[in-house]
């Protein structure tokens, strides 16, 4: 069902504007029998429309009913597969894509599979119903939340020597990532958020009625599925999307017998010439970003492959013809004194500036929104506001059942404030001793203020779906380590705080979105905090055991050149070292570049912002420009090829390619994330791939030739 299916009263209150504006009485008998018709009517369409209508003779199951042992069993299965997913895409662009759609897809045809099968036996005890569907996507992307907000393919890698060697700083302080102190760390720091904003879910979802547009949509979606219209949809979905991920991981088994070597295989085919190819442009043949091009708007991939050109087509050559002036021409590529500073650093610019603008708005709509609901709830009646118009639209029978459900199992304010303070108390005895140069009293200070940030975020993600966790981390990178000063580790003072502020305000706006799906499904406040605890604590464990195979199965990861460059982690360590050194140690012109990209980023919102939707859609997102500044336009090319195949599908069939389109793009990526695995596997055991395909100029092609000829 679309979400715009679902308010038949829209049109309804236009029209009762319209009277209004037009000054009748509501006291007129013409309006009376007016408002009788419209009642008339409402009642007809609501009968027909009413979601909960549907489900109205269904049992809505206890709290404790919902958390089902079947619902976790498959949300493990779920989270490791999305964690490896989420964990790719954080080692080689950083972008990722909204997942809930496909884990409650996923997680509908698993256990749907399951019942079926106990209903055959005789041994089914309890349907599926649509709130154990909610818990399993809860869990599911709580687990795989972790895989971002746990730093490692950012703050938590930039804090290795294999990065510090790239930036140069290894003399600042390092922290290789270790299996112990990474599980150890994520179990300390993951939990807070969720506390925080418990005591506020009445506020957000019924007094303040935030949208929360993801929520909201994955509501209707595990809604449209136990539905018999929209069961019949899910399980074809689940076909196709069976079909794709089996192509997508046979697609990526072919491609490694042909990586034997170095710049070996199709990620390295020069699709436009071996001259572009050396700049980044080419057609890497990867599904995982065919598919997140498929799910992102236009206008992000559009952003990417326009950042890519300006970088890596225009301003990088010219910028390298001025080796030996501007930086020294004896350095190494990936040395911070070359121009590979001009990469990061100018990225940096932009992503400060798009954030800090980004920030700034966020947080005047929320402090906006924030005084006209106090104001609207304090401001008294006047006589020209009677208490009860005939004109007024009423609570609808979906939003009175929600609400009551919704109410009805509480969470004690005394639990939640509690497990805050014990749970912070905790953290601050123990993050002192995995990071000396964190003091006691920085936590402290992030704790003080962390509860009122988390708020803001969740309030601003009710608002705009925009999480802006990642920008309240750079917060405190900056904060933290300036505090503590280069003298006295402020560099990985200032990582480690970052994570500690990132997870608390992305777990809170997390589960503030899932408080709303659940309530548009009658799912109980309290399955849904349980789900999310459950979910949060397997991804302590999960992305932990990840991530270690990935560090050592690849022993070139984070490296600019390797399949997994981490690219973010460099970006995230650069800003530490920003906060704490100044910018003295920038190449000649790099400044002078940088705040010139801080501005263009904050302009470009404001043109956005001033153009409104219409036309500001089409104005490129600077976020999305920086980061192929430092990684290439190679996986821009990738997503605007799954930009162009959505397009061409949605104009020859487009309820066909609205249907399935989501999950074509999941099986995609699904199966080539799920690949990593068994590639991970064979790494580790020394198995090498049989054949290197490479691509020569015919000059060098000559060469070669004429070497193996004579050494025969």
């Amino acid at each position: 069902m679309r979400r715009g299916d679902l308010t038949p009263d829209r049109d309804r209150q236009v029209e009762e504007h319209e009277l209004q504006e037009t000054r009748f009485s509501s006291e007129t008998e013409n309006v009376r029998q007016y408002q009788r018709e419209q009642e008339d009517d409402e009642e007809e369409e609501e009968e027909e429309e009413s979601v909960e209508g549907i489900f109205e003779s269904r049992e809505v199951p206890s709290w404790k009913k919902q958390l089902t042992i079947r619902a976790f069993v498959v949300s493990f299965a779920l989270s490791i597969l999305f964690s490896f997913i989420v964990m790719k895409l954080n080692l080689t662009t950083g972008i990722i894509p909204s997942l809930n759609v496909s884990a409650g897809l996923l997680g509908f045809f698993f256990v749907k599979t399951w019942t079926k099968m106990l209903h055959k036996s005789g041994l089914l005890n309890q349907p599926f119903t649509r709130q154990e569907n909610t818990v399993i996507q809860t869990c599911v992307v709580a687990s795989s939340g972790i895989a971002f907000s746990g730093g490692f393919g950012t703050y938590l890698f930039a804090m290795s020597d294999r990065i510090a060697k790239q930036s140069g700083d290894a003399a600042r302080g390092v922290k290789d990532p270790s299996f112990g102190w990474i599980i150890a760390f994520l179990f300390v720091v993951s939990f807070l958020g969720l506390f925080s904003v418990v005591p506020l879910r009445k506020i957000m979802i019924i007094d303040f009625k935030l949208t929360y547009p993801s929520g909201t949509a994955t509501a209707h979606l595990i809604n449209s599925f136990h539905t018999p219209q929209g069961a019949k949809l899910a399980k074809e979905q689940v076909r196709v999307l069976g079909k794709f991920f089996s192509l997508s991981f046979l697609w990526g088994f072919f491609q490694w017998f042909f990586t034997a070597g170095e710049n070996c295989g199709f990620n390295s085919f020069p699709t436009f010439g071996l001259r572009a190819y050396q700049y980044k442009f080419y057609f890497d043949f990867s599904a995982t970003y065919v598919g997140v091009g498929m799910i992102c708007p236009y206008i992000i991939n559009i952003s990417l492959l326009l950042g890519g050109i300006l970088s890596w087509g225009l301003m990088w050559p010219l910028i390298e013809t001025r080796k030996g002036d501007w930086f020294p021409s004896n350095v190494d590529s990936s040395s911070m004194n070359g121009l590979q500073a001009y990469k990061v650093f100018i990225a940096v610019a932009m992503i400060l500036g798009d954030g800090l603008y980004n920030f700034c708005k966020v947080l005047s709509r929320t402090l906006s929104g924030l005084l006209k609901q106090i104001r609207g709830k304090a401001g008294p009646r006047t006589s020209e506001e009677p208490p009860a118009s005939p004109l007024t639209p009423k609570i609808s029978y979906d939003d009175q059942r929600r609400t009551r459900f919704f109410l009805k199992d509480q969470i004690p304010s005394w639990f939640a404030g509690g497990g805050y303070v014990v749970i912070a108390a905790v953290s601050t005895a123990i993050l002192p001793q995995m990071f000396d140069q964190l003091r006691w009293y920085y936590i402290l200070v992030i704790y003080v203020f962390a509860p009122v940030l988390a708020f803001c975020n969740a309030y601003g993600a009710g608002l705009t779906d925009w999480s802006l966790a990642s920008t309240y981390g750079k917060l405190a990178i900056f904060t933290i380590g300036a505090w503590a000063g280069s003298d006295h580790g402020g560099l990985l003072a200032g990582l480690a705080a970052c994570g500690v502020m990132m997870n608390i305000v992305s777990t809170a706006s997390d589960l503030t979105q899932d408080f709303k799906t659940g309530y548009l499904t009658l799912s109980s406040p309290r399955a849904m905090f349980v789900s999310q605890v459950i979910g949060t604590a397997m991804g302590c464990l999960v992305s932990p055991c990840v991530f270690w195979l990935f560090y050592k199965a690849f022993d070139d990861l984070g490296l600019p050149k390797s399949e997994y460059p981490a690219p973010f982690a460099t970006v995230y360590r650069s800003m530490a070292k920003l906060g704490v050194e100044g910018v003295s140690s920038l190449p000649r012109d790099c400044l002078v570049l940088c705040y010139g990209f801080f501005g263009v980023a904050i302009l470009i919102n404001v043109v956005k912002d001033g153009l409104g939707n219409r036309w500001g859609r089409f104005v490129p997102l600077p976020m999305a420009m920086a980061i192929p500044f430092f990684l290439g336009p190679y996986f821009a090319i990738d997503m605007c090829v799954g930009s162009l195949i959505l397009f061409v599908w949605e104009r020859l069939d487009a309820p066909k390619a609205e249907a399935f389109a989501t999950a074509v793009a999941s099986g995609l990526i699904c199966g080539d994330g799920i690949w990593t695995l068994p590639s991970s596997v064979l790494a580790i055991a020394g198995v090498k791939p049989p054949i290197c395909m490479k691509f020569l100029s015919s000059a060098t092609n000559h060469r070669v030739d004429k070497f193996l000829q004579g050494s025969s």
